[in-house]
Order: structure tokens, then C-alpha cells, then sequence
């Protein structure tokens, strides 16, 4: 690798093939640019322009053509976006060079690669052309095939630092964000990954053997039942040596079992003897039984009959009592309330007398002592007062306007409540039946037969297989299950709309199979299945093309599949779905249906409504419901869910519009009862200034009257008035409070009635309650007795009689079986062989049968289960030892090949580990190379553990031996020579066939500028890779050389 700035050597330049490099670049509509082309040279290439030029459109396009997202490029977020506006796409032309040993197919693209990427509004697309322009392949896959073959990666920043990326790499502080750069810069990230793979499919090759050995196990079991068996089939012989003997003890044992058994028979028939008197007793004793339980039975009903009669009635009287205690104490209230209003008239008839009583005395006062200045007081206290009077009867009037507006603001918010409240139910309709919806398309998506008919179907369908055999032909249906649609769901609405119930409809071949499937659909519980009869053996119709209407618009049969040539003839025959017309909106079905008069058309059908014949008919726009006839439910399923979501989520916000509506409606209130507290405040203030003042000018009318006397006459016959008044109203007071009394006495004496009547009812509803018990279990004690008595009856004729019967016909049965038992045995073996083995053991011949059969059965089981004799199965025991020899041997050496990887790996993870070392030591000498050039050191410090990378920088004007531990510790410019040099070191480590840099100068004063641009210029050539820097500064102090290339970009156009 070329070391900074170094010369490249002859040798080195003269193999440089330059394959990979960019030839030029072409943009049309692309961004700000129009029609653009920029041809750079095969070395250093700067790029100089004023600021909204398109200098970093260059760049941004270049990453687009190698596969970049929009997003990447940090300029737009989607690709649409860098179309100029007010075009409608957008091209990037890109050339390459692809000459040398490290060309691209050579053979194919020849030496130029062309790449052109065409963007429009809604797509992109990426071709490869080849060096006459001839389009050669327009696959992804080759992209990144070119992509990886040239090492070419746009979002790596040593690769191509965007404008962006340059800001963010120069101002980053975070030790983790220059690690990241580094790790990813390096291709540490890459392989990093790859070894973290590898160790992962080891892990799942490791498990895949474990797998593996799990399956030697059954084996291995198999192995050790074959041992077993062998081991079985050595003791047959003995087994067959015990069974001889045991079918001869079996002969003799007949003739003893029946000499045990006709003493058996004989203390049966004297016990069962014995039976007779006991079994009759307890029949006896049962009867006598159920006769007193059904005496009582009768006598509970009749009670029972009884309390229920006098609780229905208690339970009407006592509704009857509580209605006319509600009744009283209505009365009760109303009384109350006329009598306080009385007492509350005959208080103020009293006040008032009060007044008048004081005012004589005033007038009295006044006639004795009448001056001037007294008069001119009156007078002031009278404006006063009607001052007084006057601001009490504005602010009334504003507080009632105040609670007017308030009382109709409430209304407004009640009403709205009532609307909100309306439009949660419907929401909550909805998504009720939304729910109802997707469960019903998951159920059709388990079994897509549900759809046309339900479970009921199902049961239907399971029916016509266990009755199979009686029908002629096998029924076909539902008709939904046999058709699909030919493009896409687009008319499954309209289709199902025209169908209907056909959909669900059976199909037979004859009136027997018919009544056969009624009666199928009747077990089922199929109510009013559609069930059509047809010929099954006519051939699929052929409709003629003058019989079906000539229109481009599709009919229902052409948009309909079917592998049966039955449903599609049943669907013309009985449908005329080639005579009905599908189209895609109102417009279209209206001029179809009633434009041209088309012959043999019968109906149109649109997804908005249907015409019929010549009368137009059109159907309201139907809820949205599940189509049945789509190939697949997953997409309504979804969209429903996406409907039930959104219904959600505007229901919740109408939940909080009700509780924000409550919260107003509850403040509006709190506010009116404030508002009517101060009216009613308002409102006793403008009374008692009223009364004040109809005093005080009564005061004045009698001061200024000159018979002050004939004043205080009437004041005194008023007063009398009033008293007479108050003396007839509380005389009526009495008689109220009287009438109180009596209507409060009545609704407690109605009351404790009601009391008194509902605990008397309870206690009789209890005792009916508990007679009902009583009855119940006098009834289950009866049932329990009459099932007794039958019992012991059954028993005594079907048990002890018969078995008295059998007993004594078996004694004799087993005296004649003697002999011929004794007989048999005497020819198998005589008795005497028998006594030479032994005293008898008392074993049954049951017993000694048993015990052959399972010698038998055991021989049998064997002999089936070892059908191969023991050298057979002794053949097969050691191939099965021989097969999982092999096996294992297999396995293991499958687990020595994932060791031998497994050190392998650990062997190249110890070599990443160690490059890295090497990797980071690289990195900080070669950033203090760079640094040298201005007489600045540094170090670098990169903690893989940590993931971090920081920077030590010391300048030489620094006389400490502290450094500055932070760029941010610098001046801008000298911040960004030294990230500068840190993105040079990097770039010494990497490959690339082309670099490019935009703004990668900012910040920097002149002096920092021009060493960062000598020393950019100098590494470049060195490196010998083709570079692009785009910079807006001036590059004039950039030293002339055959390898740079200088381009000034035109000015933007204002």
C-alpha cells in the first residue's frame, strides 16, 4: 500500500489499468439539473462551484446509480424526490472504465460499463449496457455483483463522503461514532459479521448432529428386544415340557371340579331354601311403605295446592298495599309543601303589619317634630334609595341575560352529548359487525366450504358421506366451493350480488337423489336447502356467439372457472349467466343496459347497483360485507382489521369529545347554580330596598299631608285588614296542619300495613317454599320405596325361585357329566400318573386352562412375533450391531470435522483479532504522518472492548505536556485538518477504484486549507486511485499537474 505522500513508481502507473474508474456522468432532470455531463479524468478531478450550483448533485447521483437508497444519500427520502420539479422523471448515466486483468466480463461489456438508472413517480429502474450502449442485463443481482466485484461501496464515507456526511464526520465529538467509522472503514465490520455467522452455523451443524445421534437410539432399542427374544426362545422347549403335563392334571381336574361342584349344588339349594321367608318379609315391609308415603303425598299436595293459593293472593295485596303507600305519602308531600306556602304568606302579611304599625308610629313622631332639615334628609335618603334601587335592577337584568346564555350554552352541550352518545353506538355497531365479519372470513379461511352455507354445511356435507351408498351420483355443492374467479377478485362483489343464494345451492342428478339429500339436509338440521336436479352426463354447453351479447364489457360466465362442466352448465341453464353483463361503475352499466339495446342481454351488474332489463333498477349501496368467491381471505381479513383499527381509534377520540363535552357541561352548570344563588341574592336586595322605599315615601305623603290624623286612620283600618287576613289564613293553617297530620298518620299507618304484610307474606312464602321441599322429597322417598319393593319382587321371582329351579337341574346335569368326565380322563392317562406327581394341589379346571392358554397364548406370541427361528433372529442381531457400528463411525467423524472447523474458526478469529491490533497501530501512524506535514502530533486510541475511538491531538505551540484530548478542543480549522488526516489514514487502508469528497475543506483558515489541499492532492496521486473533490472555495492554490483535472460548474440561475 502507498504510504502519504509518496510518488507513485513507474512500474506501478504503467500496470494501473484504471478498471473501475468513472468515465463520465450524465444527468437529466435530476435535481437542479436539467441536462448535465461531466467527463473526469482517470486521476485527481476537483469541482468548483458557487453555493446551489449542483456540485453535490454530482455525488448524490452517483450513489443512486450503485444502489443507494434515497434515504442514504441524506437528500431526500424517497426516489421521486430528485426528479426536477415539473418533470416526470429523471435519468442517471454513468460510465465506467472496465479494461485489465480486474475488468468486469470483459467478454460481455467489453471496455466501457454503461450504467443508466430512469427514475419516474412511481418506479425505478437500473440497466446495465454494455460499451456500444446495447442493454445487457436490468437484474439487481448483477448490480451488486458489479458493485462487489470493484469493491465498490457508496456508503462507506472513505468510499463517498457526501456533503453531509462530511459535516457530521467533522463535527462528530462521540468517540463511538469515529469507532463505528473506523470498524465499517476498515472492513473489521464485515468480517466481524461473517465469523459471527459461521459460529452460529456451526451451533446449528453441531445440534443437527446431535439430532442425528438421537436417531441411533430406536436402534439400539430394537438391538436389545432382539437379545430379549433370543433369550425367550430358549425356554420355549421347557415351556412346551410343563404344558404336556398340565393337559393332563386338565383331564382329571373335569372329575374333580364336578365332584367339588355337586357339593357346591347342594349347600346352594339349602341355602336359597333358607332365602324364601326373608326376601318375602321385605317385600311385605316395602308395601306397607309406599302405602303410608302415598297417603302422604296426597295430603302434601292438597296443602301444597292450598299455600300456594294464599301466597298468590298475599303477594296482590301486598303490591296493592305499596301503591297506596306511595300514594299517601305523595299526599303526604303535597300537604307539606301548600302548608309551608301558607305559612310563608301569613309571615309576610305579618311583616307587612309590622310596617304599617311602625309607620303610624312614624307618623305620630314626625307630626310632633316636622323641620326643614328633617325634609331635605327624607329627600336625600329617597334618591339614595332609588340610586340603590336602580344599580340592584341592572345587575339583575345581567345576571338573568348571564344565565340565559349559560342555560342555552347547557342545551347546545346536551345536545351535542346526545350526538357523540349516537355516534359511539353507531361505531360501536360497527365494529361489532366488523368483528362478526373477520370471524366469519378466519372460519371460511379454515375450511373456505363454510362459506357458502356455514357449519351447517359441514354437517350436511359429513351426512351425504355416511349415506353415500344410497345415492345414484355423488351430490355437487355448494356451487361456491366449485367455482373460482379467472382475474382477481375485482368482480367477487358484483358476481355475488347476481348469484345469491345459487351459490349455496346442491346439485343431483335425479328426483331420487333429491328426496335422498332432503333427508340428508334434514339430519343435518339444513332448513330450505336450494337443491337443483341435472342431467350429470351432458357435456360442457357450448354457447354459440350470436346468443351471447356482443359488448367488450365481460358477462358473468367469462369471469367465471370451474373444473365441473356440471356448475358451469347448471349457472347458464338456470342463471343465464352468459346473458348478464358486469361493469365498473353507474356511467358504464346505465349506457350498457340502455345505450345500444343489446340483443340477449338480461341484466347488468355494476359494483354499485344492477339495471334490469329495460327498466332501470338501481340498489342502494349495500354495508360492506365479505365476499365469499375471493382465492384467498387474507387480504379482507386485513382490511378489516385495518377498518376495525381505525373505527377504534375514532371511537376512542368521540370517547374523549363525550368526556371533554361532560367536563364543559358539568362546568356550565356549576356556573348557573352560581348565577342563580346571586339572582335570588339580587333579587331579595331589590325587594328590601323597594319596601324601604315605598316606607319612606309613605313617611313623606304622611309628613306632608296636612291631616295626619286621617293618614294614621287609614294606615290603622289597612292594619286591621291585614290582621283579619292573617287571622282567616291561619285558621286555614290549622285546618292544614289538621289535614298534615291525618295524611302523615295515614301513610304510617300505610306503611307499617305494608311492613306488617310483607313479613306476614314472607313467613307464609316460606312455608310454602318449604312445603314444596317437603312434597319433593315425600315424592323421591316414594319413587326410592316402589323401586325397593319391585326389586326385592324381582329377586324373589327371577333370582331365588329360578335359582332354586337351576340348582336342582344342575345336580342332576353334574352326576351324569361325572361319569363321562371320569371316562375321558381314564383314556388320556390313568388316575395313578396323576398321584406319581404329586399330592393334588386343589387347582379348578378353569384354573389349569387358563394357565395352558397362556402357555399357549405365549407360545403363540412368540411363534408370531419370532416368526424366524433363533438363527434367523440371531442373524438379524448382528446385522443391526453391524449397521450402527457404521453410524457411529459416520456421526463421529461428522464431530471431528466440526472440531477441526471449530479450531479453525478460533484460529481465524485469534488472526482478526491480532489484524485489528496491527490495524489500529497502522491507523495511529499514519495519522501522525499526516499530522507531521503541519507540525502537529497526535495519537490514536481504539478500544474494540468499548467500541470506542478517541483522538489525542498536541500543537506545537502547546509548551505543556498535556494534550488535547477532544477536537472540539480546537479551532474549526485546525478540528478539521486533523479529522482530515484521520480520514486519510483511513483511506490508506482501504481499496477502492474511486474516491470522491464534497465540502471536505470547510472550516479551515487558509493556512490549514492549503496544506489539507497538498496534502489531499499529493495522496491522491500517490495512491494512484481516481479521486473527485467538490469544494465551493477557491481552487486556485491547488498546484498545477498532468493528473489534476480542474471543472468549474456554471452559476445558478436566479
Amino acid at each position: 500500500m502507498a504510504k502519504s505522500g509518496g510518488r507513485p513508481s513507474a512500474s506501478f502507473i504503467k500496470q494501473r489499468s484504471g478498471s473501475g474508474t468513472i468515465l463520465r456522468i450524465k444527468l437529466e432532470n435530476f435535481m437542479c439539473h436539467s441536462n448535465l455531463q461531466i467527463e473526469f479524468g482517470e486521476w485527481v478531478n476537483f469541482i468548483t462551484g458557487q453555493n446551489g450550483s449542483g456540485k453535490s448533485a454530482i455525488l448524490t447521483a452517483l450513489c443512486v446509480a450503485f444502489g443507494c437508497r434515497a434515504k442514504g444519500t441524506q437528500r431526500a427520502s424517497t426516489l421521486k424526490d430528485f426528479i426536477k420539479t415539473g418533470c416526470s422523471y429523471a435519468v442517471v448515466h454513468v460510465e465506467m472504465k472496465n479494461q485489465g486483468e480486474d475488468a468486469f466480463k470483459p467478454d460481455v461489456y467489453g471496455d466501457v460499463i454503461i450504467i443508466e438508472r430512469r427514475i419516474t413517480e412511481s418506479a425505478s429502474s437500473t440497466i446495465l449496457k454494455d460499451h456500444e450502449g446495447k442493454k445487457v442485463s436490468s437484474r439487481k443481482d448483477e448490480l451488486r455483483e458489479l458493485v462487489e466485484h470493484f469493491n465498490i461501496d457508496v456508503d462507506n464515507p472513505c468510499v463517498v463522503m457526501s456533503q453531509d456526511k462530511s459535516r457530521e464526520f467533522l463535527h462528530s465529538g462521540n468517540d463511538k461514532d469515529k469507532f463505528k467509522f473506523f470498524f465499517k472503514a476498515t472492513l473489521l465490520q464485515q468480517v466481524n459479521d461473517l465469523l459471527q455467522s459461521i459460529y452460529e452455523h456451526l451451533s446449528s451443524a453441531t445440534a443437527l448432529v446431535d439430532e442425528m445421534e438421537e436417531t441411533i437410539k430406536p436402534i439400539e432399542k430394537e438391538i436389545n428386544e432382539l437379545r430379549g427374544k433370543i433369550k425367550n426362545m430358549e425356554q420355549v422347549e421347557e415351556i412346551a415340557q410343563k404344558l404336556q403335563q398340565l393337559k393332563k392334571k386338565l383331564a382329571w381336574s373335569w372329575v374333580y371340579d364336578v365332584d367339588r361342584q355337586l357339593q357346591e349344588q347342594t349347600d346352594k339349594i339349602v341355602k336359597l331354601k333358607e332365602r324364601i321367608p326373608t326376601c318375602q318379609a321385605k317385600i311385605d315391609w316395602e308395601l306397607a311403605k309406599v302405602e303410608s308415603l302415598r297417603d302422604r303425598l296426597t295430603k302434601k299436595k292438597a296443602k301444597v295446592a292450598c299455600l300456594m293459593d294464599e301466597s298468590t293472593a298475599m303477594k296482590k295485596e301486598i303490591e296493592t298495599c305499596h301503591q297506596s303507600a306511595k300514594l299517601a305519602a305523595r299526599e303526604k308531600i303535597a300537604l307539606e309543601e301548600e302548608f309551608n306556602h301558607k305559612r310563608s304568606s301569613v309571615q309576610k302579611i305579618k311583616d307587612r303589619v309590622r310596617r304599617l304599625e311602625r309607620q303610624v308610629g312614624d307618623i305620630n313622631e314626625q307630626t310632633m317634630r316636622n323641620t326643614q332639615a328633617e325634609q331635605s334628609e327624607t329627600e336625600e335618603k329617597l334618591r339614595y334609595l332609588e340610586h340603590e334601587i336602580e344599580k340592584a335592577e341592572t345587575l339583575l337584568s345581567r345576571l338573568k341575560e348571564e344565565e340565559n346564555a349559560l342555560l342555552e350554552k347547557a342545551s347546545a352541550g346536551r345536545k351535542e352529548m346526545e350526538h357523540i352518545d349516537d355516534m359511539i353506538r353507531d361505531h360501536q355497531k360497527r365494529q361489532k359487525d366488523i368483528n362478526s365479519n373477520i370471524y366469519d372470513l378466519k372460519k371460511h379461511q379454515t375450511n373456505k366450504v363454510t362459506a357458502f352455507g356455514g357449519d351447517r354445511v359441514i354437517y350436511l356435507l359429513q351426512a351425504i358421506e355416511r349415506h353415500h351408498r344410497r345415492f345414484k351420483k355423488p351430490p355437487i355443492g355448494p356451487i361456491g366451493s366449485h367455482v373460482t374467479l379467472i382475474n382477481g377478485n375485482k368482480w367477487a362483489s358484483a358476481v355475488e350480488q347476481a348469484l345469491g343464494n345459487m351459490l349455496n345451492a346442491f346439485i343431483v342428478t335425479d328426483h331420487k337423489d333429491s328426496l335422498t339429500l332432503r333427508s340428508c339436509a334434514n339430519e343435518a338440521n339444513y332448513k330450505n336447502l336450494k337443491i337443483i336436479i341435472y342431467d350429470f352426463s351432458r357435456p360442457r354447453l357450448n354457447i354459440p356467439r350470436h346468443m351471447i351479447p356482443q359488448t367488450e364489457h365481460p358477462t358473468i360466465l367469462s369471469v367465471l372457472h370451474s373444473d365441473n362442466p356440471t356448475v358451469l352448465n347448471v349457472l347458464v341453464d338456470v342463471s343465464n349467466v352468459e346473458r348478464q353483463v358486469l361493469a365498473e361503475n353507474y356511467e358504464v352499466g346505465k349506457a350498457v343496459a340502455f345505450g345500444k339495446r343489446l340483443s340477449n342481454l338480461k341484466d347488468v351488474f355494476t359494483l354499485d347497483g344492477f339495471f334490469r332489463g329495460p327498466v332501470q333498477t338501481t340498489l342502494p349501496p349495500l354495508p360492506r360485507k365479505p365476499t365469499r368467491l375471493c382465492a384467498s381471505f387474507d387480504d379482507q381479513i386485513k382490511d378489516l382489521e385495518i377498518e376495525a383499527s381505525r373505527g377504534k381509534n375514532e371511537m376512542n377520540q368521540c370517547m374523549r369529545r363525550k368526556r371533554g363535552a361532560e367536563e364543559n357541561l358539568e362546568e356550565l352548570e356549576s356556573k348557573i347554580r352560581t348565577l342563580k344563588k346571586q339572582r335570588s341574592q339580587a333579587e331579595r336586595v331589590l325587594t328590601t330596598k323597594e319596601f324601604e322605599m315605598r316606607d319612606l315615601k309613605s313617611t313623606v305623603a304622611a309628613e306632608n299631608d296636612t291631616s295626619s290624623s286621617s293618614s294614621v286612620n287609614e294606615l290603622q283600618l289597612e292594619i286591621m285588614k291585614e290582621r283579619e287576613e292573617i287571622e282567616e289564613k291561619e285558621a286555614f293553617l290549622e285546618k292544614l296542619q289538621i289535614c298534615l297530620k291525618e295524611a302523615e298518620l295515614k301513610a304510617n299507618k300505610l306503611n307499617a300495613s305494608f311492613e306488617n304484610l310483607r313479613e306476614s307474606a314472607k313467613g307464609e312464602i316460606d312455608a310454602f317454599e318449604e312445603a314444596e321441599n317437603e312434597l319433593k322429597k315425600i315424592e323421591k322417598d316414594l319413587q326410592s320405596a316402589e323401586a325397593e319393593k319391585i326389586h326385592y319382587e324381582n329377586i324373589m321371582k327371577n333370582k331365588v325361585l329360578t335359582d332354586i329351579k337351576e340348582a336342582e337341574a344342575n345336580y342332576e346335569t353334574l352326576k351324569t357329566k361325572r361319569k363321562e368326565s371320569d371316562q375321558k380322563a381314564s383314556e388320556i392317562c390313568p388316575e395313578s400318573e396323576i398321584e406319581s406327581l404329586g399330592p393334588w394341589d386343589g387347582s379348578t379346571p378353569e384354573q389349569l386352562s387358563a394357565q395352558i392358554n397362556r402357555m399357549n397364548q405365549r407360545l403363540h406370541r412368540e411363534n408370531q412375533q419370532f416368526s424366524e427361528s433363533i438363527d434367523d433372529l440371531r442373524m438379524m442381531y448382528e446385522k443391526l450391531e453391524r449397521k450402527i457400528a457404521k453410524k457411529r463411525k459416520l456421526y463421529q467423524g461428522y464431530r471431528e470435522k466440526l472440531m477441526a472447523c471449530k479450531t479453525a474458526l478460533d484460529s481465524r478469529w485469534g488472526k482478526f483479532q491480532r489484524n485489528a491490533s496491527l490495524l489500529r497501530r497502522q491507523l495511529t501512524w499514519q495519522f501522525n504522518s499526516h499530522l507531521g506535514k503541519k507540525g502537529i502530533s497526535g495519537h490514536i486510541k481504539v478500544s474494540y472492548e468499548n467500541k470506542t475511538l478517541s483522538i489525542e491531538v498536541k500543537m506545537p505551540q502547546d509548551a505543556t505536556t498535556n494534550a488535547v484530548r477532544d477536537t472540539k478542543g480546537l479551532s474549526g480549522g485546525e478540528r478539521s485538518f486533523s479529522t482530515l488526516c484521520f480520514a486519510l489514514a483511513l483511506h490508506e487502508m482501504t481499496e477502492a477504484p474511486f474516491r470522491a469528497m464534497d465540502e471536505f475543506d470547510v472550516f479551515m483558515d487558509a493556512v490549514s486549507r492549503k496544506i489539507s489541499l497538498d496534502a489531499l492532492v499529493d495522496f491522491a496521486i500517490a495512491q494512484g486511485a481516481q479521486w473527485m473533490f467538490i469544494t465551493p472555495h477557491d481552487i486556485s492554490m491547488v498546484k498545477s499537474h498532468e493528473r489534476i483535472k480542474k471543472q468549474q460548474m456554471a452559476a445558478p440561475r436566479s
